[in-house]
């Protein structure tokens, strides 16, 4: 991809409609390399790199969780904090059915299916994220003020910090 392209994806789309100001980040992915791939290709905090999980409650119901990049999501804390009995990751094939997009390319924005949006609620404090733009090697940088506007997530508090082993 040349680095002065845009890609045209829903996410791209979405935040072009919405008047959303973003920078394009591309690089070279690498699968399952994640986010610390991505933020030691783009010379940014792994922190400030935002993963989009696309999880499923206890009645099966699709839900989209941003968390920091240098960070896990418990699943345990989620579940109280949005009221259900758990919660859990969906399979590769049911995210992609529920978003349109790919394992490593899951944007938050332009999704096939409109779903509940929570976000870890300390990515709301940086001055500047960077989260998926709808393509693997692809993220875009944007405010969290943004993000928030755009997509009306809910603040919670379910993530801890990573065991580097």
């Amino acid at each position: 991809m040349a680095k002065d392209k845009t890609p045209v994806t829903p996410a791209v789309r979405q935040l072009r409609a919405a008047g959303i100001t973003f920078t394009d980040h591309p690089y070279t992915y690498e699968e399952k390399g994640g986010t610390a791939v991505s933020s030691r290709e783009l010379g940014v905090a792994e922190h400030a790199v935002i993963k989009t999980l696309v999880m499923e409650d206890d009645r099966k119901e699709p839900l989209i969780v941003l968390m920091h990049g240098d960070m896990q999501v418990s699943t345990k804390e989620l579940a109280r904090a949005i009221g259900a009995r758990s919660v859990e990751p969906c399979r590769p094939e049911v995210a992609q059915k529920h978003t349109g997009y790919l394992t490593g390319g899951t944007s938050p924005f332009g999704t096939r299916k409109q779903m509940p949006v929570y976000v870890e609620q300390t990515i709301l404090d940086l001055p500047k994220i960077y989260i998926n733009g709808g393509k693997r090697g692809y993220l875009v940088g944007l405010a969290p003020g943004d993000l928030e506007r755009l997509l009306n997530p809910t603040p919670v508090t379910a993530g801890h910090m990573k065991i580097r082993g």
